[in-house]
């Protein structure tokens, strides 16, 4: 009897599985989204048409089709495929790969192995895969979701290309939709703001967008269609994509930095806001923007560093959500003040001076002589008072005598420094005028 039911399970069985399962791409042209790669002109379509595959990492965000385009390679280029997680994998599992690979290379079958999440094994786990890669044993995808400089052996690198997958444009999950519904053979109940919506809940994932999909399916009764709020309430948002301690916490941090000194407040608030909304420590942020006071305003608006100082403190004082008013306040204050790398600058400049020349004493005639040796050695002589002088002004050289005068700090005429600038052109007067030079 049981044969006579098989057909009828596995059908049943094959509905069920996820609705992302069902839609997996059957070769390199149906892949969505990365075109670059999987298109007619793509790199992966020439490397088919060339016959010949090289080891690659393929760095790109979740849902994008790293496993699907690796495992469509193998079958395309005709390689036997194996999968292991460096999540669940280890040395050992790591052996047993190998020595298959081995086996089948003996019998004149080449193995692509691909790595998921390759970025979790450790520097000597990496490093087995070298011998394995060098003498052909094995072609190797990597799949991560981590910047591969930071993350991979250079080692490792130098022997694979890395691929680079993009997150799912709108049009690009419209048409995985589109897609959905013919499979299903329904459209999905949702009025056009909230078939906007659900895409944008995606955050450029693929497998999330079908997911979602088979969600509003479910909920939906018969002739039912929702809007953006009826969608809100039947699927839970998804988290943005963004782990604190990595790349999507430094590419934000980044965008923020870099919108604050370029003087544009809206895009600086959208990016404190995306990591607010993603559960960065807002403290983090508030030191963060302190930082941003002093290497990209500085002395233009010496203001700067106690707004934000101010900032973190209420933070302190308030906690969340109020506190992140405060923040907000100082980040627009931050990109909407003059700006000034001069301290900055001149700082590194000073550094790179004090480390370059050692340990030359100051001139002799601004140490103190506390003793008459120190006196009979001329410590001291010389020395002007500067407020006994005309404009309080003496212009003396300060500079160690084998060193000579340098100049590290050169404000530009932008905000509060451009008073600063006539005062120091002023004072370099005062000092030709006063030393003859």
């Amino acid at each position: 009897m049981s044969d006579l039911f098989a057909p009828q399970m596995s059908k049943e069985m094959a509905e069920r599985r996820p609705l992302a399962d069902r839609l997996r791409p059957k070769n390199l042209a149906e892949v969505t989204g990365q075109e670059h790669l999987t298109g007619e002109d793509g790199v992966l379509a020439r490397m088919i048409a060339a016959g010949s595959l090289g080891s690659m990492i393929f760095w790109g965000p979740p849902g994008t089709g790293k496993t699907t385009v690796a495992r469509l390679l193998s079958g395309e280029a005709g390689l036997a495929f194996e999968q292991i997680s460096a999540i669940f994998s280890g040395v050992a599992d790591l052996k047993k790969v190998f020595e298959s690979a081995r086996l089948r290379r003996m019998e004149g079958r080449q193995t692509l192995l691909f790595v998921d999440e390759i970025h979790r094994f450790n520097r000597a786990q990496q490093d087995s895969f070298l011998p394995v890669m060098e003498d052909g044993t094995v072609i190797l995808v990597g799949a991560t979701t981590e910047n591969p400089s930071f993350e991979l052996n250079a080692a490792l690198l130098s022997r694979a290309r890395v691929l680079t997958f993009k997150s799912h444009d709108a049009a690009s999950i419209e048409t995985l939709l589109k897609r959905a519904e013919e499979t299903e053979g329904k459209p999905l109940p949702l009025d056009a703001d909230a078939r906007a919506s659900l895409i944008r809940m995606a955050d450029g994932d693929g497998r999330a967008s079908l997911t979602l999909a088979e969600e509003v399916w479910r909920a939906a009764r018969p002739g039912e269609v929702f809007d953006t709020e009826g969608l809100g309430k039947i699927v839970q948002r998804r988290a943005p994509v963004y782990d604190k301690g990595q790349d999507g916490h430094y590419n934000l941090i980044s965008a923020l930095h870099k919108a604050v000194r370029g003087s544009d407040p809206d895009a600086a608030l959208y990016y404190l806001c995306r990591m607010f909304d993603a559960g960065e420590d807002p403290l983090y942020l508030g030191r963060r923007l302190v930082r941003m006071a002093v290497e990209d305003i500085g002395l233009a608006d010496p203001q700067a560093l106690v707004v934000c100082n101010a900032a973190k403190d209420a933070y302190d004082y308030l906690g969340s959500p109020e506190g992140e008013l405060a923040l907000a306040q100082a980040c627009v204050y931050l990109a909407t003040a003059p700006k000034s790398n001069g301290v900055y600058v001149a700082y590194k400049a000073a550094m790179r001076a004090a480390k370059e020349h050692g340990s030359l004493l100051p001139p002799k005639h601004i140490l103190n002589a506390p003793t008459k040796l120190m006196k009979g050695e001329g410590y001291g002589d010389g020395y002007r008072y500067d407020h006994d002088e005309p404009d309080a002004f003496s212009g003396q050289d300060y500079f160690p005598e084998k060193m000579g005068r340098k100049t590290f700090y050169d404000p530009p005429e932008r905000g509060f420094e451009r008073e600063i600038k006539k005062r120091l052109d002023w004072w370099a007067k005062l000092r030709r005028e006063r030393n003859g030079s």
